[in-house]
């Protein structure tokens, strides 16, 4: 009677990992690109042409990623499809050559990444409707840097600029064209220029970011005219956006490539840069860096220094410089 029972539990073992065994040899495992983070959950598109609304296995938690979202869009993945083949389970986050991440200035251990893997970055800017401010121009292209995305900024809302508008425009753009950043001055609402930005595009994984109310989601309408984003009105009482984008999305353009459509952002926290490190993010800091007296200058009030100096002469624009020292100091702000 032992015999038979040992007979039948080895048995019952042996069919279990048969069915175990060709278990395995159904699961499929695929290559894939985040296109969307809806918090918990993400949409996958596998590199069979499906999109599989995909969840982290658990071990990503804890996998020396410190950002509040361990994924983000524009991520390559492997995923394992689940039986019904309609979901699927995130196993492995590949490599990333870059990405653009915030820290909250209210909560500054609360770190997210962005967006990953980019060919290029725009801000949108408005200087009016809401303002958007030097300073945080300067986090955005500060962060970018870091983190070896190519940055460009577009200037939005062109047709609401008075002639003193324009000038006050003008000024803006030069700091940032004599740094080497490309501007572009557009109309959503309009559709002004927006060729000229297509061409930009085209073929291209691009972050487009900025301020809620901004124009974002009216100017992502005229790029994709299928893409159907809802758009906002100013708050009247504060002069700030309110957010019609929920969640980060990447969204196929006509012409070749994708635009990464994110929430407004309403402060951006520069994150893991060293203050002895933050120089060399400022395009017209780096050729003179080895020009100081000393090899540790923070650029703030040592003799010799070789930034002050250009500051003082007028090569260093001081809406810069004061960015430099905001940064340097923590004393980042909302705009």
């Amino acid at each position: 009677m032992q015999v038979k029972k040992k007979l039948s539990k080895t048995f019952t073992l042996c069919l279990d990992l048969i069915f175990t065994l060709a278990n395995k040899r159904n699961e499929i495992y695929m290559k894939g690109l985040v296109i969307k983070s809806t918090g918990s959950w993400y949409q996958v598109l596998a590199e069979n042409g499906n999109t599989y609304e995909s969840r982290i296995q658990g071990k990503f938690r804890i996998k020396d990623i410190k950002s509040t979202n361990p994924l983000a869009v524009g991520d390559n993945v492997e995923i394992l499809v689940e039986p019904e083949q309609s979901t699927a389970v995130i196993t492995k986050l590949y490599p990333r050559k870059n990405y653009i991440i915030r820290r909250s200035v209210n909560l500054s251990k609360s770190v997210q990444i962005i967006a990953t893997n980019l060919d290029q970055a725009f801000l949108v800017v408005t200087l009016a409707s809401p303002m958007t401010s030097l300073g945080f121009i300067d986090r955005f292209l500060v962060t970018a840097e870091a983190y070896d995305v190519p940055a460009k900024i577009i200037f939005n809302k062109l047709d609401l600029f008075s002639d003193e508008g324009l000038e006050i425009l003008d000024q803006f753009e030069s700091i940032y064209t004599k740094l080497g950043y490309p501007c572009f001055r557009v109309s959503a609402l309009e559709g002004t220029h927006i060729d000229q930005l297509k061409a930009e595009l085209t073929n291209k994984k691009t972050l487009i970011t900025g301020h809620s109310g901004v124009g974002k989601s009216t100017l992502i309408n005229r790029l994709i005219p299928d893409a159907g984003l809802r758009t906002g009105n100013i708050s009247s009482w504060s002069e700030k956006g309110k957010h019609t984008t929920t969640f980060a999305e990447m969204i196929p353009l006509p012409m070749g490539g994708y635009l990464i459509d994110t929430p407004g952002i309403q402060e951006l926290g520069v994150v893991d840069i060293e203050k002895n490190e933050l120089s060399h993010f400022f395009p017209e800091f780096r050729d003179r860096l080895n020009q100081c007296r000393y090899h540790n200058c923070k650029h703030i009030n040592e003799p010799g220094c070789s930034i002050i100096e250009a500051l003082n002469n007028g090569d260093i624009e001081p809406s810069r410089y004061q960015s430099y020292l905001s940064i340097y100091h923590g004393n980042e702000t909302r705009n």
